[in-house]
């Protein structure tokens, strides 16, 4: 995407004059993919810009809002899905950049395409999930699993906790108990005993 002139943004009319200040409003087109993994802004989706481009002794200051529709693949169930997408990022284009500085006003233009890629890939989800309560897929057939599915009791259980199956304790076992521990003379308060 270097050297495409698809995201550069004149500030001619803003250029050392502090104190200036434009809002523009932009819809294009991604030329490329933006992202990898299981998140991604596909080639050709609408990106809208929302731009604030502020004039300062320094350079120009840009502070935008990116919106777009971000393509997925749910890491719980494997289903695509898109989702709405919005982001937002401000950078300042000096006009003469130093090591500090990363972008620079560039004769009367300045390029939004790093700190735009910058800022939407950076904030694409790691591991999205098409609803926050995606059940996934079911670990022993591998398929989709229903959200209102439930374990049934008894289902195969791991041989390594069956011996401990026998020591689940009830809430009228655990009655039983704190009643001994309270009877006189059985030994579960040292206070209590008779003499």
């Amino acid at each position: 995407m270097a050297g495409s002139r698809v995201f550069q943004e004149s500030v001619r009319d803003l250029l050392h004059r502090p104190g200036e200040m434009r809002e523009r409003s932009r819809v294009l087109d991604a030329p490329e993919k933006l992202g990898e993994g299981l998140a991604w802004v596909p080639e050709g989706e609408a990106i809208e810009l929302e731009l604030r481009l502020e004039s300062v002794h320094e350079g120009v200051l840009v502070s935008a809002e990116v919106r777009t529709t971000v393509h997925a693949e749910c890491g719980r169930c494997l289903r695509d899905f898109t989702t709405p997408f919005r982001v937002e990022f401000q950078e300042l284009f000096a006009y003469t950049p130093s090591e500090a500085d990363e972008y620079g006003v560039h004769g009367d233009h300045v390029d939004l395409e790093p700190p735009l890629r910058d800022a939407v890939v950076l904030a694409l989800p790691f591991q999205p999930v098409c609803r926050p309560d995606c059940p996934g897929l079911d670990p022993e057939s591998g398929e989709l699993r229903e959200a209102e599915a439930v374990v049934a009791p008894g289902a195969d259980l791991d041989p390594r906790w069956a011996a401990l199956a026998g020591f689940e304790a009830g809430p009228s076992d655990r009655a039983g108990e704190v009643e001994a521990e309270d009877e006189p003379g059985s030994g579960g308060n040292p206070g209590s005993a008779s003499k």
